[in-house]
């Protein structure tokens, strides 16, 4: 890989987004890629498969300075494009969390975004279980992407969602500090 005159080094990333199933949209979130000096790879736009919001996961790879991928992530975010995932050192760390109670009544499309806005959290996988219909007692587990040393930081904000829903938050384990 060849360096730049201010000292960074072109790197492959690979960007994953979420894109509303509208024309346009995808061409729409390449265009900060080219904006910001960006050369694009390869793009997987999995138009048969839908995120937990109903959106298309796109995956895009691509080759930038780092301070170029900052600038992309910026634009993309600016312009309304969900980036689920930006390189492998931004989200480093997952933690999985379970939400029982009235999931789904409680608005679980806003639960996610919420968290997801205030966390500084991605989410990376859901699963939702409602065994006797949608208007009773529901749980889902996420598995939610966070930057290294910030996994407290989404737990809690994890916690106050679903204080304000009424929803039980089942924790990961951890060890206790001391404990062999």
């Amino acid at each position: 890989m060849s360096d730049d005159a201010s000292g960074g080094e072109l790197r492959a990333h690979t960007v994953r987004l979420e894109l509303v199933d509208e024309p346009g949209e995808l061409l729409n979130a390449l265009e900060p890629i080219a904006d910001n000096g960006g050369n694009l790879l390869s793009i997987f736009h999995e138009r048969g498969s839908l995120t937990p919001r109903g959106h298309i996961p796109v995956e895009v790879d691509l080759e930038c300075l780092p301070h170029q991928l900052d600038a992309i992530v910026a634009d993309l975010r600016e312009s309304g494009v969900n980036v689920i995932r930006a390189g492998t050192e931004r989200y480093g760390e997952e933690v999985t969390v379970l939400l029982v109670g009235h999931v789904v009544e409680t608005d679980f499309s806003e639960t996610l975004s919420t968290i997801e806005s205030d966390a500084a959290a991605s989410v990376v996988d859901v699963s939702l279980s409602a065994p006797n219909g949608t208007s009773d007692v529901s749980s889902a587990r996420l598995r939610l992407a966070t930057e290294p040393g910030k996994t407290g930081e989404v737990t809690e904000a994890v916690r106050e969602v679903a204080e304000r829903k009424d929803l039980q938050v089942v924790e990961p384990l951890t060890e206790l500090e001391g404990s062999a």
